[in-house]
């Protein structure tokens, strides 16, 4: 992912509410251990059900077949007011160009999502030796917004304890989980020094919980993500770790010239192990790398993503790793993995080459019921797409995708599939910006700062759009989180950039084709429902295919709850839920355009 000398020879390159449609009683159906949430100008309408007779409300509306969809840049009007300080110095000390993550979540449960940000630390030029980075200033504290009733948000950071300037380290990725199934979510953050895990107290305050818990990290920490991988009810922990890297080691690289000085590339550096850590059930955990065979010491992850990728019920793992193999760990469903990426065909692209994966995302992009992996590199590379044959194996499809032309001069790192228009097509978001701040001096033809990019899926084959100002403009980004901020039916998006304000983008016009929430809450799987698949048929008979996840992208977590985009279509015929229990659920003749929170059954 980093470009210094051998990287220079790559050539590198809220507020706004639903619509005002009155509302009105729509239907009665029967349904068990479902409850259906309604919400119109910001007031949250609540109607519960278990057996027998349900009231459903919807919007009267007609949904657009071809919606005109625009991305509003509403930061300013939501007061949120968040700048990554990575402390850059004349030292390239490599974790300043690394970034901060995202997380979209509502802690209070009060129904509206609230925003986590990641910061960094105060680096001197250069380090003495023996120091560490320092938070202790309130600039490169964490940050935690409160969404407020009318669409504007508050920091909370200092009053919830989740600043991380008591713990004093260098501030990257964030995963969110109820690991406890408290029915409040917490927060695991990670990063150069040591991770934290924040417990949600339930009344608006966390409390660091992480020597109790054991899942302290320690060496450089990315990703991280909550899931269940031996189906037990408890959310384990997967954290990916970068490379061994410390103040002392680092490297002069590139020309040695004034302004000249690059971040090295992390072939300067060796691997280290990824860990995973299995949930106890009493608030501790275990590290089970070693036993579960996923402590191999050759990788240097970024990013991670998880999917069942060939159906036989248990959770697996995919690893971006930067500039070696990529790592896909299929889970034997006795507490162990195999890495397969090899084999599978995802460890390297067509030409049998390495890449620069730094961003992934593993759902479904074509509707064929396998989920599919998608990864972010450095320019000249392309960003990879792998089709599931269904097999248990992988295909590259990135050039005839239309991926590998509409990213070759770009670079990548948090990404989402999701369907932006809601025409039941899941589409491609990524947050761009090169790695070198130097680039543009050894490579004239790229920039360092560049525009977002979002694909629009058509049918499998993907076409830039500029859905908004924003896509025109360049940033540094690094961090995504999606989720649907403002509760209409369409998926936002926050997006954290290296010395630049964040900012949020508002989808004005996804919610013209019709939609359907879902938050799916765990009783014998995890409160979360994280893993569970979601297959939904609509009334034209198209089937899209989901699974319940937070950690996607790069150093991030999104919004829980699946956002289905139905098209013209009114009535989502069918509802199957495949619970990480084995539990299979069905909810029939669903009505489009509204939240519905559906409870695990007994079996």
């Amino acid at each position: 992912m980093i470009s210094s000398r051998r990287s220079i020879r790559r050539g590198q390159r809220i507020a706004r509410r639903a619509p005002s449609f009155p509302l009105r009683l729509i239907g009665l159906l029967n349904h068990e251990g479902h409850e259906a949430i309604q919400r119109n100008s910001g007031r949250l309408q609540r109607i519960w059900y278990q057996t027998g007779l349900v009231i459903l409300v919807s919007y009267m509306s007609i949904a657009a077949t071809a919606p005109e969809v625009k991305f509003v840049d509403l930061t300013q009007q939501t007061r949120i007011d968040f700048t990554q300080q990575s402390s850059a110095t004349s030292n390239k000390y490599l974790l300043e160009t690394m970034g901060g993550g995202v997380a979209l979540l509502d802690y209070d449960n009060d129904g509206r999502l609230d925003i986590f940000f990641t910061n960094g630390a105060r680096i001197d030029d250069p380090m003495p030796e023996g120091t560490r980075p320092d938070k202790s200033d309130s600039k490169y504290w964490n940050r935690l917004y409160h969404q407020n009733s009318d669409g504007t948000f508050t920091d909370v950071s200092e009053h919830a304890g989740i600043s991380g300037m008591p713990q004093d380290y260098y501030s990257m990725g964030v995963a969110v989980g109820d690991y406890d199934s408290d029915g409040f979510e917490d927060i695991y953050v990670t990063g150069y020094g040591g991770n934290i895990l924040y417990h949600n107290n339930g009344d608006g305050t966390f409390t660091d919980v992480t020597k109790k818990a054991g899942v302290g990290g320690g060496s450089w920490s990315a990703s991280a993500g909550f899931f269940d991988y031996d189906n037990d009810g408890k959310l384990d922990l997967f954290v990916t770790r970068y490379v061994n890297w410390t103040f002392e080691t680092n490297r002069y690289c590139g020309e040695k010239r004034p302004g000249y000085r690059a971040y090295c590339h992390p072939d300067n550096y060796d691997g280290v192990t990824n860990i995973l850590y299995h949930n106890n059930g009493d608030g501790t955990f275990t590290d089970v790398s070693a036993k579960a065979g996923i402590a191999n010491p050759l990788g240097k992850g970024l990013g991670v993503a998880f999917a069942d990728y060939d159906g036989d019920g248990y959770t697996d793992i995919f690893v971006a790793n930067d500039s070696v193999q990529c790592f896909l760990y299929h889970n034997n469903g006795n507490g162990t993995f195999s890495e397969v990426g090899l084999l599978a065909g995802v460890g390297y692209n067509e030409d049998g080459k390495t890449f620069a994966g730094m961003g992934a995302d593993f759902t479904d992009y074509d509707n064929d019921g396998s989920p599919d992996i998608v990864v972010t590199d450095l320019s000249n590379e392309r960003y990879m797409l792998f089709r599931n044959n269904g097999d248990s194996t992988f295909h590259d499809v990135t050039n005839q995708s239309g991926l590998g032309s509409a990213t070759l001069s770009f670079s990548g790192w948090s990404t989402r599939f999701f369907d932006y228009d809601n025409d039941g097509w899941k589409d491609l978001f990524v947050a761009q910006s090169h790695v070198m701040d130097t680039i543009e001096k050894t490579s004239p033809n790229l920039r360092y700062m560049e525009p977002p990019l979002l694909l629009r899926n058509q049918k499998g084959h993907f076409s830039r759009v500029v859905a908004g100002e924003v896509f025109e403009r360049d940033w540094a980004g690094r961090g995504a989180a999606f989720g649907d901020i403002d509760n209409d039916g369409d998926v936002d998006i926050v997006v954290s950039n290296i010395g630049q304000k964040a900012y949020v983008l508002r989808n004005d016009g996804g919610n013209r084709n019709n939609w359907l929430g879902i938050e799916p809450v765990g009783t014998k799987s995890n409160r979360d429902g994280i893993g569970a698949k979601i297959k939904i048929i609509s009334a034209s008979g198209m089937t899209q295919y989901f699974t319940v996840n937070t950690a996607v992208g790069y150093l991030s977590a999104s919004d829980k709850r699946v956002i289905v985009g139905l098209g013209d279509d009114v009535i989502a015929k069918l509802i199957e839920i495949h619970w990480p229990s084995g539990i299979v659920q069905r909810l029939e003749n669903v009505k489009s355009r509204q939240f519905i929170r559906t409870l695990e059954p007994a079996k």
